[in-house]
């Protein structure tokens, strides 16, 4: 990745997990989300304080374990960090992430496109832990690209957002699509420029 990718990855990252962390410690919950959304937040209070939880931290992390500098010059720290990542970040971000899915406002659609997030953000992650686990460190890598595509489904569905709102296309109508394109078009962007690009040389 060119450094200036990775400084835009970094500052997109970190700037929505920040927002998240003032977001919803400071702010009453579903102050800032849409008025139809609030119900589903306000009688899931623990499973959406893990959800945000769990997200901020894989956004604050996630950007770290792609620093080549980081994985050679500290590789104790880049492993644990990894451990926390998938752990806290994925796995709880994750499960409160799928449970959320059934409460999803914008319909079957929206519920199936969170839902389906939820799961392939655990199953990667988990694919990622048993590929480094078995030393598989190429394996571990793809799918680790391939999981932080969709932790960043978090920055992706707050530009989408004020998107359709400044193009004039109503809230209800945008969301359901907007759960389903916050993720797959990230997860076959990771596909073509990352891991496809890491697989030629080894192919060649």
């Amino acid at each position: 990745m060119r450094l200036s990718g990775y400084v835009a990855l970094c500052v997109l990252s970190f700037g929505v997990a920040a927002y998240a962390f003032v977001a919803y410690t400071f702010a009453p919950l579903g102050s800032v989300v849409h008025p139809d959304m609030r119900a589903a937040f306000e009688s899931n209070r623990f499973a959406i304080h893990a959800h945000i939880f769990g997200s901020l931290v894989a956004l604050a992390l996630g950007p770290l374990q792609f620093s080549s500098r980081l994985r050679t010059r500290r590789i104790s720290l880049h492993r644990w960090l990894g451990r926390v990542y998938l752990a806290v970040g994925v796995l709880i971000g994750g499960v409160a992430g799928l449970y959320m899915a059934v409460h999803a406002y914008g319909g079957l659609v929206a519920k199936l496109g969170f839902a389906c997030l939820a799961v392939a953000w655990l199953y990667s992650g988990v694919s990622a832990y048993l590929a480094i686990r078995a030393g598989r460190i190429a394996e571990h890598r793809a799918w680790m690209v391939r999981n932080f595509a969709l932790t960043f489904a978090a920055v992706t569905l707050r530009i989408y957002l004020p998107s359709t709102m400044v193009a004039g296309v109503p809230f209800e109508a945008a969301y359901p699509y907007i759960a389903w394109l916050c993720w797959v078009p990230n997860l076959v962007a990771a596909e073509l420029l990352f891991n496809r690009t890491a697989q030629a040389p080894r192919r060649a």
